[in-house]
């Protein structure tokens, strides 16, 4: 046979054939490919690997961390300050910008390893039929046409096209996110409405098979599979800046030409007004350069977003890079996944439906917490209802799967098995039935498993008491309205009663009502096989057991919302923030949940599935994106697709997941948060951040943090550049007056506020927590400017006009009382000095008032506790020790041109902090009138 295999075989297309036909379709057979076939596909398609990305060189990344922008200015802002025969403060300058370089690389050098996690959830070795022989090959070697061997707890080396199946399930939540194995066949699939994701028969690399056992055509390999799909986006996604970094970048270039801006003013005004030599206005046009640039700039954000990261650590969200933070508080838009996040990811069983009476199950999660209630509230007793006690029992009995209590090694509930069989399970520990009781009161004696086309499993029970006089009995569960059409019969508390059309309506119209409000709903059914002569095990077979049953009722359940998720919600909604659900669960359970939790508030919200999604245009995805919408069945590429959409509408997007599937979108989105409990390492490297808790609610509790982040920004050149206009105003009176003005304020005197007292109180509100009123705003836009016009009116117009008017009334006040006149001002000497000294400690003074007013954007600082926060506290402190220092200590004097102070001095100046203070409380108060 020669060897041209088809080259849709890497394309997915195998789900149309008949079983029989798809060797013929692979070019293969069932004793699989000879050794030529195989080497010559493996030379056309490759190893079954997943490449890796190119990565940049570590010494390039580390390099880049002290070339940006503001990382220059800072080198140039060192080497002014040497220049200024300041060699001390140069290199502390220089000492922060390293500092905050080698921390920017650690951070990098940890970011997303996602192509390597991936690798790791592919299996190393592989089971095939080559030449007639079973083999154990590496998976790497397997290639288009193998016919692959799976059975239970294997996990799946390759995509392939099933051509032999025997109870075969799969979970593949890895790819879609959905926890609940997926039943597999054999049977060709010819409905175009699918995806590549929902054939059953189709089996996908990197997913693990839950039960049964499988013979398999591997279809594609690699890069081609739909989990290398998800290698190739994750790995191909550029790693773009994040709002904060871009507006930092921004900012750096404002604050550049204003300091250049400033600096070549006073340059021109002191060589052309003043007639200073030119090397003596070159060192005073840059130490005014060097007073415009704010030093402290990134080790505050730093600080300030280091602190958010500790306090998001206690409300379990882990930040692996910190600029994520920030992003989180522009945030406007939020994708998020429903299993695990928006609701507990336990099936619990919500509604009991028998034809007598409807019943409401208390308690949620797999805890037995919780009792039967009947329509009147009151406990439902098993004991007088005998059918609602068949009805618990059975539907224990006919369930494979098992809850295990939290453990040392497992702080939550885990289930081994299908979770829509887990809650059958809770259901009876509810009703007081113990679970090893109840298998030893009716053991089974066999199985015949769930298939998708029959759409239901049925157990055989040996009884330990008689069920309408026969102690062995067939029961059955699955899809209601399947059910319907075998049960002959139905039992209530009144007992046995053959079945009506009438009855089979009620029974169908219950159904829907369950799942209109998105429960998943069973039907449960038996039959006594005694009273049918059908004892022998010859006769237990699907069509002679699946017939004339007795209907015993309808078990409702639901995967419930988490607690706290609803009030999170409704605060991102006074927040302005979207929230935007895509899963992989149906339209109608998701529908129902969004409206039951408040995503959804309107009736006219549309759910889009992944189908409907593929079949859009761009402009139509946008178009809908404006509205209230849910996404279902979606695809990892799909959900990629959204995330994209809405950043191009010029949405800041975050985006929750924990599976494979999710990585794409997780590494696209503005910020990613991954589930840390339920969460895949793929998910958790390609994340920004991880939640501990899988708790949608921390996310809105960092969204918090995040906008915290920004304001402390803010709030930070609020307070630094309100000192600027102190700063040069004095040099404006020299310059303006011809140096009739002796100079109020020395470069050195600058740069000791600038690089010293200021320090200290401008970290400390970097690290200020979220103000009452801040989840009460609108996301801020991508085009708002930390550097915008309300902040520069208020920093340098409002506060630093009054910091200058106090610090030159202290210059010209100090030779009023020396002199009683300011006809003569004295430019050198002891008067001199005492004067400059008074302008220097009227700046120091006024920014203590000054850090106080800006703790709070808007509230009166009387609202404040004083001692809140103990960096400013700190930073006050060491403000004032030096500024004691430099007036007492007789080294200082020369250098920064100090003299001592008297105690009328110290009484000015320590009324300086209480007339910003009340200048601003009055602001304040009008601008809430």
């Amino acid at each position: 046979m020669t060897d041209n295999v088809n080259e849709k075989v890497n394309q997915l297309e195998l789900e149309t054939y008949a079983a029989n036909d798809v060797y013929q379709a692979a070019n293969t057979q069932s004793t699989g490919l000879k050794q030529p076939q195989v080497e010559e596909r493996q030379k056309r398609y490759g190893m079954n690997q997943l490449k890796k990305a190119d990565k940049e060189p570590i010494v390039l990344t580390f390099i880049k961390n002290f070339t940006s922008l503001m990382a220059i200015l800072l080198w140039v802002g060192g080497g002014i300050a040497i220049l200024s025969h300041s060699l001390e403060l140069g290199l502390v300058i220089w000492f922060v910008n390293i500092v905050n370089g080698i921390f920017s690389f650690v951070q990098e050098y940890r970011a997303s390893q996602a192509t390597e996690a991936l690798k790791k959830m592919l299996p190393s070795y592989a089971r095939v039929i080559r030449e007639g022989q079973e083999e154990k090959i590496l998976a790497e070697e397997l290639v288009p046409g193998d016919v692959v061997l799976i059975e239970e707890g294997d996990r799946i080396s390759a995509d392939g096209r099933i051509v032999f199946a025997t109870d075969l399930q799969v979970n593949q939540s890895a790819l879609t996110g959905e926890s609940n194995p997926v039943f597999k066949t054999s049977e060709a699939d010819n409905d175009p409405q699918k995806t590549a994701l929902e054939y059953d028969n189709m089996v996908f690399a990197g997913t693990t098979v839950s039960s049964g056992s499988a013979k398999m055509i591997v279809s594609a390999i690699g890069m081609a599979t739909q989990f290398g799909q998800i290698a190739h986006l994750t790995q191909n996604m550029a790693d773009d800046k994040s709002p904060l970094q871009k507006e930092l970048d921004h900012l750096t270039k404002q604050i550049s030409v204003i300091a250049i801006t400033v600096g070549v003013i006073f340059f021109i005004a002191a060589t052309l007004f003043v007639h200073e030599p030119f090397a003596k206005a070159f060192i005073f046009a840059l130490g005014m350069i060097v007073a415009f640039i704010p030093e402290g700039l990134l080790p505050t954000v730093t600080l300030s977003l280091a602190m958010a990261v500790q306090r998001m650590a206690k409300s379990n969200a882990l930040v692996k890079k910190l600029s994520s933070v920030e992003t989180l508080g522009a945030t406007s838009v939020i994708c998020s996944d429903k299993t695990g996040t928006l609701t507990q990811n336990a099936m619990t069983v919500n509604h009991l439906w028998q034809v007598s009476g409807a019943y409401e199950v208390t308690g949620l999660g797999y805890s037995a917490e919780g009792d039967i209630r009947n329509s009147g509230g009151k406990k439902a007793s098993l004991v007088e209802n005998q059918s609602l006690e068949q009805l618990v029992r059975f539907a224990h009995l006919c369930s494979n799967a098992q809850v295990l209590p939290p453990d040392d090694e497992n702080a939550s509930y885990t289930v081994l098995g299908d979770p829509t069989e887990a809650c059958l399970n809770v259901l009876a520990e509810k009703a007081g039935i113990t679970l090893e009781n109840n298998n030893r009161w009716a053991p089974r004696v066999k199985e015949l498993p769930f298939d998708s086309v029959r759409k239901r499993m049925t157990t055989i029970n040996r009884i330990d008491s008689l069920i309408d006089s026969s102690s062995l009995v067939s029961i059955t569960k699955g899809a209601p309205k399947e059910m319907t059409e075998l049960c002959h019969y139905y039992k209530d508390q009144e007992g046995l009663h053959e079945m009506t059309a009438d009855i089979q309506a009620r029974i169908l119209a219950a159904n829907d009502d369950f799942a209109k409000n998105g429960l998943r709903v069973l039907a449960l059914a038996y039959r006594a096989l005694e009273k049918e002569n059908l004892v022998q095990e010859s006769q237990w077979t699907q069509e002679n057991i699946e017939q004339h049953m007795v209907f015993l009722g309808l078990i409702a359940m639901s995967d419930p919302p988490r607690e706290g998720v609803r009030e999170a919600i409704d605060k991102c909604h006074k927040a302005s923030i979207r929230i935007i659900m895509v899963t992989g669960d149906y339209g109608l359970t998701a529908l129902s949940i969004a409206k039951k939790i408040g995503i959804v508030r309107g009736d006219d919200a549309r759910v889009v599935t992944g189908l409907e999604l593929e079949k859009m245009s761009d402009e139509d995805l946008k178009e809908v994106l404006t509205g209230e919408i849910v996404f279902a069945r979606v695809a990892p590429e799909q959900k990629y697709r959204v995330v994209t959409a809405l950043q191009e509408l010029g949405e800041v997007v975050a985006v929750t997941g924990d599976g494979v599937n999710d990585a794409p979108a997780l590494k696209k989105a503005d910020i990613g948060v991954a589930m840390g409990v339920t969460g895949t390492d793929v998910a958790k490297e390609s994340a920004d951040m991880i939640l501990t808790d899988d708790h949608f609610a921390s996310i809105v509790d960092a969204v918090e943090e995040g906008r915290a982040v920004y304001h402390n920004i803010k709030k930070f050149l609020t307070y630094i550049f309100n000192s600027n206009t102190p700063e040069a105003v004095p040099s404006a009176f020299f310059l303006l007056s011809r140096g009739f003005v002796p100079l109020p304020l020395t470069v050195m005197q600058i740069l000791a506020v600038d690089l010293g007292t200021d320090m200290i109180p401008a970290l400390g509100l970097g690290v200020e927590p979220p103000e009452p009123d801040v989840m009460q705003e609108p996301p801020r836009k991508l085009s708002d400017r930390l550097l915008n016009k309300s902040l520069l009116v208020k920093a340098f117009l409002w506060y630093g006009l009054i910091e200058s008017a106090l610090a030159m009334g202290a210059f010209f006040i100090t030779y009023f009382l020396h002199n009683g006149n300011l006809a003569v001002l004295a430019s050198s000497g002891q008067l001199y000095r005492e004067a400059t000294t008074m302008t220097l400690g009227a700046i120091i003074f006024c920014q203590i008032g000054m850090v106080m007013n800006i703790r709070t954007s808007d509230q009166s600082i009387r609202k404040l506790s004083l001692f809140g926060n103990s960096l400013i506290n700190i930073g006050l402190v060491v403000e004032l020790a030096i500024f004691i220092l430099l007036v007492y200590v007789p080294i200082f004097h020369n250098l920064f041109n100090i003299a001592s102070l008297g105690v009328w001095h110290w009484i000015y100046l320590i009324l300086c902090p209480f007339v910003i203070i009340g200048l601003e409380e009055i602001r304040k108060r009008l601008m809430t009138l």
